[in-house]
């Protein structure tokens, strides 16, 4: 399994973005997905997750609220709309996947990741 993530940039404080994960090889409609990050100096942290339709996606407490994941399985594609974003949302974001339908907030459980996208946030 491949996964390629994109949509990071540069934005303003408050201002948004949109980052997709298109996953390609042997995936699994049942798949759970996750984004995570890892900003300057700091260790890799969970932001969000969803299992298999129908259940109820994990946030971060960081996130929740302002942070929404979703995605089309039938075309292997995760997203995470980011809205008011934050400096402290400054981060690589990396998608991850594994090959079960339950979601996780543990890195371990997720044997699959994208290379990761820059999200930087100006105040």
């Amino acid at each position: 399994v491949q996964l390629q993530a994109s949509g990071g940039g540069l934005v303003q404080a408050g201002g948004s973005l949109r980052l997709s994960c298109v996953a390609s090889g042997r995936t699994h409609l049942s798949d759970a997905v996750a984004w995570f990050r890892q900003a300057p100096g700091k260790e890799r942290e969970f932001v969000a997750a969803r299992g298999w339709r129908g259940v109820t996606p994990l946030y971060a407490d960081s996130v929740k609220g302002r942070f929404t994941i979703s995605g089309d399985a039938a075309k292997n594609t995760l997203n995470l709309q980011m809205d008011g974003l934050k400096p402290e949302d400054t981060a690589i974001y990396y998608c991850a996947r594994r090959r079960t339908s339950v979601a996780t907030r543990t890195q371990a459980d997720y044997p699959y990741w994208g290379q990761g996208t820059q999200v930087t946030v100006s105040s």
